[in-house]
């Protein structure tokens, strides 16, 4: 008999279907009937013939007729939603789609496996599973490690002996021994209870990343949980079932308990739960619906499912491979801003940054010589003013490698901290199998993420100051000697003017947002746990950081483009040509006055999606094959980590008269 889930003002409810030739109208009213049948008050409704409403999926979205058979319209335990006519969305209320709905109601299957073992998963595997590109199997030695952890529970469970989480209660309860008979108890009740967190839940991109990385720490095989457990969460994730998680909650220590604790309520069939089929739904009826049962937990699985970093460490990924991202664009972009601003390419010669050799410094010079070489890549803008009296540039633009540079470098460190966390055990206590016993300690410790993330913040915020500040160059008409915030008849049009200050705005915002969380520390659970890393919010504002780079550069973008146009018929090189090009794909040029928040929301999603990236790169690759004499070797210091990959070049630019 078919059954369909229905969501009525906030409630879910289970309709079966006798009659497959029943419309969507009586599903709806159906839904309704039981709705009030619910209420003490029926729901304000004198009865469910006279309540109006409309009626759409879950996936989607997508509007029903309601004249259509239930048979013709849906599948079988499709999850919809009532819509009655005249209601006003409270504030408070859970929606039955995250935000962005229409990304993911493009959602596919994957067909594709990542197998994870603990040891060998990366920042960019991570990420590429937050996008649902890959489901999870494990290792057969990860297998192999997980059983032969559980095995050490099972006999410390079996001669009753006294361990810190497994036969006792947590925290401050740690010496209050748990009878056998409570031990299964023990573990759902720390769930439910450490289930307190609060705020906007998780985008499913991010609950994908913090499943996928609880995943991998429990398949190192210190945790101590049964591999038919293991099994159970690996096939919630491969179904995308993704429990709500608040973002908020966690001080980083012991672990991030309030996240992992919702993870784990949503596992065992409780709270809510997300999926591309349902929308957010019970944690029962969307498990139900993928053909799962919920998770029956064992002694010591419930700490197993909570206790680690993975809220810091999944959010912080994501925070590197943007930062990256970013970092490597940032560059193009200030290299067009320089072309229009007719600036020279002097202060990128090799010599000049061969005797300071950051390697993000020369890689970022690197960069501007392969984008900018006039030799290479002719630019009549550059030909243009080749014999002009000016002598050096400002610094946002002569400075950029060692300012960009510094950025690089942060990121590679970052990035390295956390390929290690990712791959880590933060469990406690951990057990260890070869030694048959369990010991505790302070893996869970979020310090390492969390000053790092906050190092990454500050790091990165510094593509945005910059950023503005040539921004102000473009539309300050004194400084460009183009056309007063990029548009003609000025006065009548106000061009670039507030999308200056909105960059300005971002800028200062993210002054507050760098101030470092893990330098505060708040002592929890009756003075047991009485340091804490604050790396929840390290790794959230990060995040938000990042984004502000992103916009910032996006207006400097929109921006450089724009000055393009009164520089015409003359051309940029080949490489910031295709760059331009890109941009007026998606964006038109300020003609007059026009809504432009949408055209700074498109360059930002140009450079979210690495579109700038992957026009400008190849010009910089081959640019980098055809400067490296096959004699002279890259130095073994040199590095390649992510996008950061050092190279000394040869040859000199050109640009204004030689400096003095």
């Amino acid at each position: 008999m078919p059954r369909y889930t229905v969501h009525v003002r906030g409630e879910w409810l289970a309709v079966p279907c006798l009659n497959c030739t029943n419309t969507i109208r009586w599903l709806g009213k159906e839904a309704v009937r039981r709705y009030m049948k619910n209420k003490p008050d029926n729901g304000g409704f004198a009865s469910a013939e006279e309540v109006k409403f409309y009626i759409r999926r879950c996936k989607g979205l997508g509007l029903l007729d309601l004249d259509d058979t239930v048979e013709d319209a849906l599948e079988d335990n499709e999850f919809v939603e009532v819509v009655i006519e005249g209601d006003i969305m409270s504030p408070d209320f859970i929606p039955s789609q995250p935000e962005g709905v229409h990304l993911y109601s493009k959602y596919r299957e994957p067909e594709q496996y990542i197998s994870l073992d603990g040891n060998s998963l990366t920042t960019e595997d991570l990420v590429n599973l937050g996008k649902g590109l890959y489901k999870i199997k494990l290792t057969p030695e990860a297998e192999a490690k997980v059983k032969q952890s559980r095995e050490v529970i099972e006999r410390i469970v079996k001669e009753q002996t006294v361990v810190y989480g497994i036969t006792t209660g947590f925290g401050k309860f740690a010496r209050t021994v748990i009878p056998n008979s409570k031990l299964r108890e023990l573990q759902v009740n720390l769930v439910r209870s450490h289930s307190a967190g609060v705020g906007k839940p998780l985008s499913p991109e991010r609950s994908r990343m913090l499943l996928a990385l609880r995943i991998n720490v429990l398949a190192k095989g210190y945790s101590g949980i049964s591999l038919e457990t293991l099994q159970q969460v690996i096939e919630a994730f491969n179904a995308s079932c993704l429990p709500y998680i608040p973002e908020k909650g966690t001080v980083g220590a012991s672990g991030d308990l309030a996240p992992l604790s919702h993870l784990a309520l949503g596992l065992i069939g409780e709270g809510k739960m997300w999926s591309p089929k349902s929308g957010w739904a019970d944690a029962k009826y969307v498990l139900e619906a993928h053909g799962l049962r919920p998770i029956t937990l064992k002694p010591k699985e419930g700490l197993a499912l909570i206790n680690g970093t993975q809220m810091i460490t999944s959010l912080g990924c994501e925070a590197v491979e943007r930062a990256s991202a970013i970092a490597r664009q940032a560059d193009i972009i200030a290299a067009l801003t320089l072309e229009v601003l007719k600036g020279t390419t002097r202060a990128f010669d090799t010599d000049i940054h061969a005797v300071r050799p950051h390697r993000g410094q020369a890689e970022v010079a690197f960069r501007f010589r392969s984008l900018l070489d006039s030799d290479h890549h002719p630019s009549e803008i550059a030909e243009s003013h080749r014999f002009c009296d000016r002598v050096q540039d400002a610094y946002t633009m002569r400075c950029c490698p060692q300012v960009h540079g510094i950025v690089n470098d942060t990121i590679a460190f970052v990035k390295d901290i956390m390929m290690t966390e990712i791959n880590s055990a933060t469990d406690n206590p951990m057990v260890f199998a070869e030694r048959a016993e369990t010991i505790s300690g302070g893996n869970f410790h979020g310090e390492y993420p969390a000053k790092a993330l906050d190092y990454l913040a500050i790091g990165v915020h510094e593509l945005a100051a910059i950023s503005e500040r040539r921004i102000e160059r473009l539309c300050n008409p004194s400084l460009s000697e183009l056309p007063a915030f990029l548009v003609t008849e000025g006065g009548l049009n106000s061009g670039f003017m507030i999308a200056h200050c909105t960059a300005a705005a971002l800028v200062s915002e993210n002054k507050a947002l760098c101030h470092p969380s893990s330098v505060d520390s708040l002592s929890t659970s009756a003075a047991t746990e009485d340091h804490v890393s604050m790396g929840g919010w390290a790794a959230r504002k990060a995040l938000r950081v990042i984004e502000h780079v992103e916009q910032v550069l996006a207006i400097e973008l929109l921006a450089a483009c724009q000055g393009i146009e009164f520089l015409r018929p003359l051309r940029t090189t080949t490489p910031l040509e295709k760059v331009y090009d890109l941009v007026r794909s998606v964006v038109r040029p300020w003609m007059k006055d026009r809504f432009m928040a949408p055209d700074i929301e498109a360059a930002h999603r140009l450079l979210v999606e690495q579109k700038v990236w992957e026009v400008a790169k190849p010009y910089i690759e081959k640019y980098r094959r055809e400067h490296i004499p096959e004699s002279r070797p890259i130095s073994p210091t040199a590095f390649s980590l992510g996008s950061l990959e050092m190279n000394t070049g040869v040859g000199h630019d050109h640009g204004h008269q030689d400096e003095l």
